[in-house]
């Protein structure tokens, strides 16, 4: 029966097994959610993907595979008015307010809808559009599609407009973690959370929840346990590129940034234009008068720090490989030096590039900079920075 829904899966490029398809079968047939499509869907999805990056392709082939079930005919509402009344309730719980469902009680309750609709049904000759009593479309009756009424159902109608019948897999909340896709705020959060490595150190105390169960069951009486606090171990420095051909990226750097704030306690972070240079900032506005010798970057964290550079990589090749090639000043040494000179005092390093790998090759700058981090190089893409992360783990 399912069998057209596991290849839409495969074709739709989910790695799932069979394995993770006869546990899907198993749990279908163990009753866990009857007479609910929106539970069917979460069932599927839980046991069949593995991995977050998957889940919008899955609601891709979920909704090819059950397309339509939503959207019935009058015929097919005729035969499913004998529907059990559990399904209906159920179905009010998940969709109705509180005062909606006072209302269609009001009205006589489930029974005097589904009666109704029936009668409409009956009575109803052709395709209707406006008004409030027969079924059709941008009306309030209770019936149809592309209108309003707090206790109607739904008939012929592709997508939801009052959110009372939202189909979530056509919502498709997942579209952006795809490993291809551009990230967001959350996204990288997702991907970053590879890079964190905690610890238990520190004098401050957190319930030990396991332990304390595991105390009081030998114990026979309640016996708190406590444990050092954990804490985020990777200490992280960024080096963000700003202005000129960066400016089409500030969003994204701006998202990476405050996703790394958010997900790491030691984060150092300065910004640099186009190359590194002997001096970096940290505000923008004061970059001429209130500069940080690179020197003084380089002495004061250790070699412990995981290093990201973020930049287009695209400028002149002069302002890598020479003396004073910089635009917006006179350089006595290269960036290439510079960059070295990170490489060799972070270990750990990464250069990441918010422009697609495709276009890296037409810039003469951006392959001399791939090959001055050896290929540390990662598009700004979730399957990007997850690739990143795992070379950072190991460096």
């Amino acid at each position: 029966m399912f069998l057209p829904f596991f290849d839409s899966l495969r074709k739709a490029n989910v790695p799932v097994s069979l394995r993770e398809y006869l546990t899907f079968l198993e749990a279908v047939s163990a009753g866990l959610v009857t007479y609910d499509m929106t539970g069917f869907y979460y069932l599927a999805r839980a046991a069949m993907v593995k991995d977050e990056r998957h889940i919008d392709r899955f609601d891709r082939a979920f909704a090819a595979a059950f397309e339509g079930l939503d959207s019935i005919s009058a015929e097919q509402v005729l035969e499913a008015v004998d529907l059990p009344a559990e399904w209906l309730e159920k179905l009010a719980e998940k969709h109705l307010s509180a005062q909606e469902k006072a209302e269609i009680e009001a009205l006589g309750g489930f029974d005097k809808l589904m009666e109704t609709l029936k009668e409409r049904l009956k009575e109803q000759q052709g395709r209707h559009q406006g008004g409030n009593k027969w079924i059709g479309t941008a009306g309030t009756s209770p019936f149809g599609a592309y209108g309003y009424n707090p206790e109607g159902i739904r008939i012929g109608q592709d997508t939801s407009r009052h959110q009372r019948a939202v189909k979530v897999w056509d919502k498709r909340e997942f579209r952006n973690l795809d490993g291809d896709t551009e990230l967001g705020t959350r996204n990288i959060k997702v991907a970053l959370k590879r890079l964190r490595q905690w610890v238990r150190d520190g004098a401050h105390e957190e319930l030990d929840l396991d332990g304390t169960i595991r105390a009081t069951a030998e114990h026979g009486y309640l016996d708190v346990q406590t444990r050092p606090e954990r804490r985020n171990a990777v200490k992280l420095l960024l080096f963000l590129d700003v202005g000129g051909s960066m400016d089409p990226h500030i969003q994204v750097v701006e998202e990476l940034f405050s996703a790394a704030r958010a997900e790491f306690k030691h984060l150092e972070y300065y910004y640099f234009h186009n190359c590194l240079y002997e001096g970096v900032w940290r505000d923008n506005r004061r970059r001429w008068e209130a500069q940080t010798p690179t020197w003084e970057v380089l002495n004061t964290y250790g070699p412990d720090y995981k290093c990201i550079f973020v930049g287009d990589a695209a400028m002149s090749p002069y302002e890598v490989a020479y003396p004073g090639g910089a635009n917006e000043h006179w350089n006595p040494e290269s960036g290439q030096v510079w960059l070295e000179r990170a490489r060799a005092q972070w270990p750990a390093n990464l250069w990441i590039n918010p422009v697609r790998e495709a276009h890296w090759q037409y810039t003469q700058s951006t392959q001399m900079i791939r090959q001055i981090f050896e290929s540390q190089m990662v598009p700004m893409t979730l399957e990007g920075i997850d690739q990143g992360m795992k070379s950072l783990v190991r460096g």
